[in-house]
């Protein structure tokens, strides 16, 4: 059986459109688990109602991605486990693929499938990850906004798996753990990655089943809060993941290049919010404490 468990956080339609393509599409064993990151029960108990064979739970505060997935495995009973952005829906039956592929090998410990737009179901959003440049903390998601013509149809390694849909088993997060809670939102899935490969396991991209993703329907892009996550984020990666040498080199292209750019740029504009999450972001980056370890 696979355990699915996606977040919801104050997206009841989302939530109901990802169970009902599940319900509607797929045949292979599964259990669905609902963790309601939002402020308020009203939804949880909606969702309760709606669909009283699934797991609803309310922690009563935002968990955020990683501690909101945590708390679902923890009441999971699958042997594999799917953790699924709400804001994704399928239109045919996809786990047995992802089960055969974490099968074929135990060197994998995570899969992820090919990744489409939601509205464009023809263009790639994620056929993989390139590994990420240890000076600039960058990296870049592999066929992104090309039309699919099957171009990524091979089923390889990748460097990093995508957090939209994320497919393990319970036998690897026993052996490597689960996701790190530091981060509360952006660079989980590829702090997670790494911390996979550490354990001595593989990363796999699988294009021969594909979801559909509506694409940050949670956090809007270029609003203060996303600006403020990735910015602290990046910076927590960079510390948690690198050795002295090239933690220095990434933390000095950071501290007198990224930084001092993005102030000048955000002043310059006169967009002061933003500003404001830059720079509180990069503090809070820079001065949260956080458990290291090293690639």
């Amino acid at each position: 059986m696979v355990s699915i468990i996606t977040i919801n956080y104050n997206g009841y339609k989302d939530t109901c459109e990802l169970i009902d393509s599940i319900r509607k599409h797929e045949t292979y064993p599964y259990e669905i688990i609902v963790v309601d990151n939002s402020p308020a029960k009203d939804e949880a108990l909606q969702l309760k109602s709606d669909y009283p064979d699934a797991t609803i739970i309310w922690p009563g505060q935002n968990s955020g991605f990683a501690g909101g997935n945590n708390i679902g495995y923890g009441h999971s009973a699958g042997e594999y486990i799917l953790f699924v952005n709400n804001d994704v829906v399928i239109n045919g039956p996809f786990l047995e693929t992802l089960v055969n592929r974490m099968q074929s090998s135990s060197a994998i410990g995570a899969v992820s499938p090919k990744i489409k737009y939601e509205d464009h179901r023809d263009i790639i959003q994620y056929a993989g990850y390139t590994p990420m440049n240890p000076i600039r903390i960058s990296n870049r998601k592999i066929g992104t906004n090309q039309i699919d013509h099957g171009q990524y149809d091979q089923a390889v390694p990748t460097a990093f798996i995508h957090g939209a849909c994320m497919f393990t088993s319970r036998k690897v997060l026993e052996r490597a753990g689960l996701m790190t809670e530091i981060y509360f939102l952006f660079y989980e899935e590829l702090d997670w990655s790494l911390q996979l490969q550490r354990a001595g396991y593989q990363t796999w991209f699988e294009p021969a089943v594909s979801v559909f993703h509506k694409e940050s329907m949670t956090i809007k892009r270029g609003t203060p809060l996303r600006l403020y996550y990735l910015t602290r984020s990046r910076i927590l990666f960079t510390r948690r993941n690198y050795k002295t040498f090239f933690k220095a080199l990434a933390l000095s292209y950071l501290l007198f290049i990224v930084i001092p750019k993005n102030i000048l740029l955000y002043g310059i504009r006169n967009e002061k919010e933003m500003l404001a999450a830059f720079m509180k972001g990069s503090f809070h980056g820079l001065k949260d404490n956080i458990k290291e370890t090293h690639v």
